[in-house]
């Protein structure tokens, strides 16, 4: 069952019109709260937005990989609280994670829009400008967007074949685990 749902999971940037159903969002929320987090500290804060107009001004958080949320029906904002732990980019990682893995077994489409790191503009960070839209604080840092939704396009699976084993190692890095 896991391995059929992340073969067919892929990262969807085009949806339908079609609005996210309430009790679909309470599973996502579900999951995302039971992703593992180093000593169950938990630093993870998320923002759940659904309103069209929040969506379109986040959509403009960077210059690149963040406008196809200005059409996605619901979009999770990942942050993270770096005073309650020190490895908050991990957790809030394994938590946005957890919400595409949620959201395929749902039958619905993701996609990850990377925050932390990355600038609305020359002088404002992608960070600041989703802050300011949420109002959220500026003790908590935002790593992700998780734009979800019904999918308008269809993608293949990665093919097995296609799959990257070069890069899986041995007992040493200079030992291939696998020999074509």
């Amino acid at each position: 069952m896991f391995m059929s749902l992340i073969q067919r999971r892929r990262s969807i940037r085009r949806f339908t019109e079609r609005q996210v159903e309430s009790e679909k969002i309470d599973i996502l929320l579900e999951a995302v709260l039971r992703s593992p987090s180093s000593r169950g500290f938990n630093p993870w804060r998320f923002v759940v937005v659904t309103n069209p107009r929040l969506l379109e001004k986040l959509s403009k958080a960077k210059q690149h990989g963040s406008s196809f949320l200005k059409n996605a029906p619901l979009g999770i904002v990942v942050c993270g609280d770096p005073e309650k732990s020190d490895v908050w980019v991990e957790d809030c990682s394994i938590a946005s994670i957890f919400i595409h893995l949620a959201a395929a077994s749902l039958e619905l489409g993701s996609c990850w829009i990377q925050i932390r790191e990355r600038m609305h503009d020359k002088t404002k960070t992608a960070e600041a400008h989703v802050q300011d839209i949420l109002e959220i604080p500026a003790r908590l840092r935002v790593e992700s967007i998780v734009a979800i939704g019904y999918p308008d396009e269809e993608k293949r699976p990665h093919q097995k074949e296609a799959l990257q084993y070069e890069k899986v190692h041995h007992d040493s890095y200079v030992t291939s685990y696998y020999n074509p």
